[in-house]
């Protein structure tokens, strides 16, 4: 069966895309038409609504024959050589996939500026970042390129290029979604997730992609006990407020403890401790709201209180160590990862090279990209002999501490299957997604330790497994302002009603020239 694009849309893509570049490739610009899936299985019950409905995907998640770049120069001309298994259910509910998205060089950035393909632009202004790594993704949903994009998620790269360009991005559960196909990153950290242009949508493609896979042993159902996707979440509940000024008052405190330790050490000891402190303090200034999203955060809080939700400040004092245990671990799993890439298997190869080690060195100093290499220099030193109990090990405390934190809040992620269960006094959290909205190049541009300082609101999701709902709540200055909810494991449904609630009472926003071709 042919799929055919609508009348006008070609040359609104093109005309989108030229000042956006949100793919890296698109299926079949000159015969208009790919191919639908025949098959029959039994589909979830979103599935009706996804029906001939085109979507795109980040070119680090594979769809047979068509590009798995990943963003980087290494892989540059590399074609799947199968499909992901999420992308085989959205196929098997008819949905088709026209085209692969542009990213941060394997998943790592916050701007899609590390991609070594090309610049993605903001469809609400081209002279700002479209956030990152799914800033592909989030750029072609927003300008309308595609009713939903497949993004991947390792510590915010769903949510905040959402929320920078005023979509709808879920985060689901680890283990919810088949990562097979995905190509590996941060491995505990990461999963695929969606990206949509209404809170509906996004529950129509979760519905249909989640799930347990026998090619993914990470990957398991939804306990019995957990909260419906559909239809079983009626009422108002209470949400949690994790309030800038809370997050504020943890990093203050762990600065403050930094200068007593400097004045009472002296010494080289002391020269540390004041050099943390100062980094410390750094953090702190990236992790203050910018006014215009303070004021969506309010206005976030107000709505959500006007449509009948119970708002309760809360505090989470280990959130501060979210960022340093997020990126331990991530570089960790990352220089493991990436190891794989040496230009033998595949991958661009040298003109020439002496040996075999001779290639590799040269092949990853031109393939890679100088964050990709950070990364992997951090990865390899948290992981020497002798470091690893001083950093690697310690992160994973720091992260089973941050998720017993969330879990004492929304309730145990094991829905009683191993004597625990009990629900939490919050059915999610509110907090924002990123300190400022999307942000300029140049000079108007954020530091990298600044971007990276910044992800404490979106990182410890990911640390603890849970899943998480990024969804515009304002406009502001002529940039959308997104927040977030966080929920118990598998809780996505609870999370999608409060977005729902919210978006019927307060229509998500296009930017200027955005026309609806998608039903």
């Amino acid at each position: 069966m042919a799929f055919k694009l609508p009348e006008g849309f070609l040359s609104y893509f093109k005309e989108w895309e030229d000042k956006v570049g949100a793919f890296i490739e698109f299926a079949d610009l000159r015969s208009d038409a790919v191919c639908l899936s025949g098959q029959t299985a039994p589909l979830p019950a979103g599935a009706a609504a996804l029906k001939g409905l085109p979507f795109a995907v980040k070119d680090n998640i594979a769809v047979e024959g068509m590009s798995l770049s990943c963003g980087s120069k290494l892989l540059q001309h590399l074609k799947a050589p199968y499909t992901a298994t999420a992308v085989k259910k959205l196929l098997a509910a008819g949905a088709v996939p026209v085209g692969k998205t542009n990213l941060d060089e394997f998943g790592m950035g916050s701007s899609t500026d590390n991609s070594a393909i090309k610049q993605t632009n903001n469809p609400w202004d081209i002279s700002r970042v479209s956030g990152g790594s799914s800033g592909g993704s989030a750029a072609a949903v927003a300008a309308g390129l595609a009713p939903f994009a497949l993004g991947s998620d390792t510590g915010g790269s769903v949510r905040q290029p959402a929320a920078f360009c005023g979509v709808v991005g879920l985060k689901p559960t680890y283990g919810a979604v088949s990562r097979y196909g995905l190509v590996a990153y941060a491995s505990s950290l990461e999963g695929i997730g969606v990206l949509a242009d209404s809170v509906g949508r996004c529950r129509s493609v979760f519905s249909v992609i989640r799930g347990g896979d026998p090619l993914d042993q990470t990957s398991h159902d939804a306990p019995a006990a957990a909260p419906a996707l559909y239809g079983a979440n009626a009422g108002k509940g209470t949400i949690g407020v994790l309030s800038p000024e809370a997050v504020a008052k943890a990093i203050s405190a762990e600065i403050a403890g930094k200068d007593l330790a400097n004045a009472r050490e002296g010494g080289d000891a002391g020269e540390v401790s004041l050099a943390l402190a100062s980094s410390l303090g750094v953090a702190a200034q990236a992790a203050e709201l910018e006014a215009e999203v303070r004021k969506g955060f309010e206005s976030a809080k107000d709505g959500l209180t006007e449509l009948g939700y119970t708002l309760k400040e809360i505090e989470i004092p280990s959130l501060k160590y979210g960022v340093p245990a997020y990126y331990t671990i991530a570089t960790a799993e990352a220089s493991a990862n990436l190891a794989r890439f040496d230009s033998i298997r595949y991958g661009a190869r040298p003109d020439w090279a002496e040996n075999p080690d001779d290639l590799i060195d040269k092949a990853r100093e031109a393939g890679f990209g100088d964050e990709v290499k950070l990364r992997i220099l951090l990865g390899t030193f948290v992981l020497r002999s002798g470091f690893q109990d001083r950093y690697y090990l310690r992160a994973q405390r720091i992260r089973a501490g941050i998720r017993r934190n969330f879990e004492a809040l929304l309730g145990s992620s094991d829905y009683g299957i191993s004597g625990g269960g009990a629900a939490g006094e919050f059915d999610a959290i509110l907090l924002p997604v990123f300190p400022t909205r999307a942000f300029g190049r140049g000079a108007s541009s954020l530091s990298p330790f600044a971007q990276k300082a910044a992800d404490l609101y979106t990182c410890c999701a990911n640390l603890a497994g849970l899943p998480a709902l990024s969804f515009p709540a304002s406009v502001e200055g002529g940039l959308p302002v997104g927040v977030q909810l966080i929920g118990r494991a598998f809780a996505e449904g609870t999370l999608l009603d409060i977005a729902e609630t919210w978006e019927q009472a307060h229509p998500i926003p296009h930017p200027a020239g955005y026309k609806a071709y998608w039903s």
